[in-house]
């Protein structure tokens, strides 16, 4: 299937250079100079991928992010932006982007970023309806978690959601920061010490298969290994 990519970008020559880049690998690249003409691009068809530049006429990429969010809480978004403040790229996860890219830019760090982001959101999309954790089946949609005897386990919205961002990082570091940021839209003390109280949790629920753990990576986040 060729992936088709929703490129936001009001420099005319960088969205050019982007676009022309991005179909010599294969993708079909639809480019929007300004925020509202990318809705309306996003309204009227199908994208594996949004990239949007935070600085744009009429919706800048962060509000047109929280309006994309709103139709389709799967598709991953990316951000492209001159700014390097800390409080920028938070306000980014915020409004639910799942990458943020710094200007200036490589076209081979693009090209790796954007092959992972469609890559985890197709498997997260195949395998949504039932997710194998060790000897786990876990039910994004149902949120449940099914045992070995068949015993459905239910699970809070934030305990699923967590889970989920723990199996997209399967095996790799789940960002602390980037979580709370996503599920709690802030990462300050009290929203720390609830997202250890979720770890925790979902420990419980997932202690009688020795194959499977949540290991906390100091001063890191939290890795699903499994």
């Amino acid at each position: 299937m060729k992936h088709r990519i929703l490129l936001a970008e009001d420099e005319p020559f960088l969205g050019k250079v982007i676009k022309e880049s991005l179909e010599k690998k294969g993708y079909d690249v639809m480019l929007a100079s300004d925020g509202k003409q990318a809705w309306s691009l996003f309204s009227t068809h199908d994208f594996s991928l949004c990239i949007l530049d935070v600085m744009m006429p009429y919706k800048d990429g962060f509000m047109l992010a929280v309006q994309i969010r709103e139709d389709n809480r799967k598709i991953p978004i990316m951000f492209l932006t001159a700014k390097a403040d800390i409080k920028d790229v938070e306000q980014g996860y915020a409004s639910g982007g799942n990458d943020y890219l710094r200007k200036p830019f490589s076209l081979e760090e693009l090209f790796l970023r954007v092959a992972e982001l469609i890559k985890r959101s197709t498997i997260t999309e195949l395998d949504s309806d039932e997710l194998k954790i060790g000897s786990y089946t876990f039910l994004p949609k149902r949120q449940e978690l099914i045992n070995v005897e068949n015993v459905p386990v239910k699970l809070s919205y934030k305990e699923s959601r967590l889970l989920e961002m723990l199996l997209e990082n399967r095996n790799n570091v789940l960002d602390r920061k980037a979580a709370l940021i996503k599920l709690w839209g802030d990462d300050n003390f009290f929203n720390t010490r609830n997202m250890d109280v979720y770890i925790t949790k979902l420990r419980k629920k997932l202690q009688n298969d020795e194959t499977v753990a949540i290991v906390n990576i100091r001063g890191y986040g939290y890795k699903l290994i499994c």
